[in-house]
């Protein structure tokens, strides 16, 4: 039984790693840019690990995010990722300030 749970433990966890990764390359005119909507880019590219409501799951809790970190300091993470486990790189040039400016406005 434990090595049932540990599988399913297991397979849970790498599906939900490479549901981060994204859903391939927006680039050439997605939706999600045209929109001019950082939520729902936050929706397509962040939520399956920081929640749809942004409290969190595999990675940290962002209700607050804009109190303890900058505009320039949210974007740094999301460019370069962290030791932690957040790939780098997962949103890229307008969708990467449009997010972080609107996360920076969580406090």
């Amino acid at each position: 039984m434990k090595k049932k749970l540990l599988k399913m433990f297991l397979g849970t966890a790498l599906v939900m790693g490479l549901a981060a990764c994204g859903g391939g390359d927006d680039e050439g005119g997605g939706d999600t840019a045209a929109a001019g909507d950082a939520e729902k880019v936050y929706s397509q590219k962040c939520s399956s690990c920081h929640g749809g409501d942004l409290k969190g799951g595999m990675g940290p809790d962002l209700t607050a995010v804009g109190a303890s970190k900058s505009k320039d300091e949210i974007a740094a993470i999301i460019k370069d990722g962290t030791d932690g486990g957040m790939p780098a790189g997962l949103i890229e040039g307008d969708d990467l300030d449009m997010v972080a400016d609107w996360l920076s406005t969580k406090k």
